[in-house]
């Protein structure tokens, strides 16, 4: 079954408070976006495995740690994850950035993709599927779902926020996937949106209505 893994930093609960804060505008949201995202990847990663390597210092030779080359992939859904990937890239830049853009068909209400674009080694890659809201997690389970059927094995997902249900219909329907959150809000209200939550967080990064 997959963890779920509620990060209590200082710094990231301190900076997620101005991100709810109603009076943060859109530059300073962009700006604590990326660095919320930063300090959480630099939680996410820590299991990634290292191996031994032997460096030159200016004074003697060291025995140290390297990555142990485990490949890392990006891939935040359209448009609000694109808020997260620079903060993430900044501890990891030789990670590798995919994109998945969803849409729910009116009639059908089934998942449309309208562009899926990833690195042509995914089965290969740590995946991490960004995306600041977790609300119904409809749209996080169609993304993984696509990943999934394009042969990633293993996918974390990274959120700022999320309500209970999100929650529970990415551990139903990906249980083997870890969900990694600086916050686990209340509930969804009734038009679904996440309670206290931060309002709409693609307008909140990019200044639209």
């Amino acid at each position: 079954m997959g963890n779920v893994f509620v990060f209590d930093h200082p710094l990231i609960q301190h900076k997620l408070t101005y991100i709810r804060d109603v009076k943060t505008g859109t530059k300073e949201f962009r700006e604590l976006v990326d660095e919320v995202a930063m300090l959480m990847a630099f939680e996410i990663t820590r299991d990634l495995p290292l191996q031994d390597v032997e460096v030159n210092t200016p004074v003697t030779t060291a025995n140290a740690k390297v990555l142990s080359g485990k490949k890392i992939g990006l891939v935040p859904i359209l448009r609000a994850g694109l808020g997260m990937v620079d903060g993430v890239r900044k501890l990891i830049p030789a990670a590798k950035v995919g994109h998945v853009g969803l849409y729910r068909d009116p009639k059908t209400l089934k998942p449309v993709e309208y562009y899926v674009k990833l690195p042509s080694d995914i089965h290969e890659r740590e995946l991490i599927v960004i995306d600041p809201m977790l609300a119904t997690g409809g749209s996080a389970n169609d993304a993984i779902e696509a990943l999934k059927k394009r042969g990633a094995k293993h996918i974390r997902l990274m959120c700022l926020v999320a309500a209970p249900e999100g929650v529970e219909l990415i551990k139903k329907e990906h249980p083997d996937v870890d969900i990694y959150l600086a916050a686990l809000d209340e509930r969804l209200d009734e038009h679904g949106y996440i309670v206290p939550g931060l309002g709409d967080a693609g307008d909140r990064l990019f200044g639209t209505k």
